[in-house]
């Protein structure tokens, strides 16, 4: 038997996610799958809210943060640009794939609801590497990352599954620039 990691945990919990179109996975199935006892998956993790963020935290990752950086660094350009024009097409690109993701996958974005964004120290952790990327492009070298942070939370509205809807209205990119122009002149 294949050696039982976090990691393989949370691959297969995603995977019956996938394979059954719903997050409401019991640990049980997840055990079954691996091959083990429910019990042994807290060997691994402290308790199921736990082995959800991570699942959660997974496909953020993979999803949005990979997706984002491979957007803006794609060009070739974004040395040559200004570190703020870097960071509005950062925030574009991060904002649309957040809304690619959920209209590919609406349960990932349901688990994320339940179990990462109505839990603050869950959230901080998800949005951990956004903040990251947006201290390291803008250079505010913010241990904290406290600016990355107040920028990020301008642009909530825009990355909310639960304002999902405002995401297809028409002028969706022209809120998106408006939210801009007040927060560039302090970024």
């Amino acid at each position: 038997m294949a050696k039982i990691t976090q990691r393989k945990i949370v691959d297969t919990a995603s995977a019956l996610i996938q394979e059954q179109g719903r997050i409401d996975i019991s640990l049980n199935t997840i055990a079954d799958a691996l091959g083990i006892t429910h019990g042994a998956l807290y060997k691994h993790f402290d308790s199921k809210q736990a082995i959800w963020e991570a699942v959660a935290e997974q496909w953020f990752h993979t999803q949005i943060i990979d997706k984002v950086m491979q957007t803006v660094l794609s060009d070739g350009q974004a040395e040559q640009r200004d570190r703020v024009t870097v960071l509005h097409d950062w925030l574009w690109a991060f904002v649309n794939a957040k809304k690619t993701a959920y209209l590919a996958n609406h349960e990932m974005f349901r688990l994320n609801t339940q179990y990462v964004d109505s839990n603050p120290l869950a959230l901080e952790r998800v949005l951990q590497p956004a903040y990251q990327q947006i201290d390291e492009l803008m250079g505010y070298h913010d241990e904290n990352y406290l600016r990355a942070e107040t920028i990020m939370s301008a642009f909530a509205v825009f990355t909310l599954p639960n304002l999902s809807e405002a995401w297809s209205w028409p002028d969706y990119q022209d809120r998106f620039e408006a939210t801009w122009r007040l927060i560039k002149a302090g970024v």
